[in-house]
């Protein structure tokens, strides 16, 4: 792995997580790929490319929310090999839904894997996850904090 490359996936995540504190939602955008598919926190199980971008959608689940956007990608790993990459990290989420009286704050997997094209890193699958309790309740893990 070159350090170029990982100084240009490093920089592509921190801009996708400063986007989305700032809820902006064409920064977001900017370094999908078309064929991108992604298995996110959100329904359905699969996001096929119609699904998981748009500027219009990802405003839209902004508008979801009052208050700020805090979003921070921790514990970041990164794994290249010629013109694929993945990382991985442990990724919070704190914010406040319309209508409810307090904001949440959750910690989730992230794997993301990406493709150089024309000599610029694209993301091209998301998986992010939620453990859940295997004691018989199948809550979701959602008070786990690293």
């Amino acid at each position: 792995m070159s350090i170029q490359d990982e100084k240009q996936i490093r920089e592509l995540l921190a801009a996708r997580e400063a986007a989305m504190s700032a809820r902006n939602a064409e920064a977001l955008e900017a370094d999908v790929a078309a064929d991108v598919v992604a298995f996110t926190l959100a329904p359905p199980l699969v996001q096929q490319p119609a699904d998981f971008t748009g500027v219009e959608q990802r405003r839209a689940w902004f508008a979801g929310f009052d208050g700020p956007i805090e979003y921070e990608i921790r514990d970041l790993e990164i794994t290249v090999g010629g013109d694929v990459a993945y990382t991985h990290s442990l990724n919070r989420l704190s914010t406040t839904p319309k209508g409810m009286p307090a904001k949440f704050d959750l910690w989730f997997r992230s794997t993301v894997c990406l493709r150089r094209a024309d000599g610029r890193w694209q993301i091209t699958h998301v998986h992010e996850s939620t453990p859940f309790y295997m004691d018989g309740t199948m809550r979701a893990a959602l008070d786990l904090t690293p």
